[in-house]
């Protein structure tokens, strides 16, 4: 079961307060401002700065 339309249009990315997208295939949840990509677990986000994995090149 993937991660829930209506809490997908509710999160934002806790570090930059960005609009984030769901990459299913990839189980994360993706910033499209900052580009850090956080987690899903057992089809919960973990939405956790310390979590997130930073995008290649920085």
């Amino acid at each position: 079961m993937p991660v829930d339309k209506e809490l997908l249009d509710i999160l934002v990315c806790p570090s930059c307060r960005g609009d984030v997208e769901y990459h299913q295939e990839e189980e994360v949840i993706a910033c499209t401002k900052c580009g850090l990509r956080y987690p899903v677990r057992d089809d919960i986000p973990v939405m956790l700065i310390e979590e997130a994995e930073k995008p290649s090149g920085v």
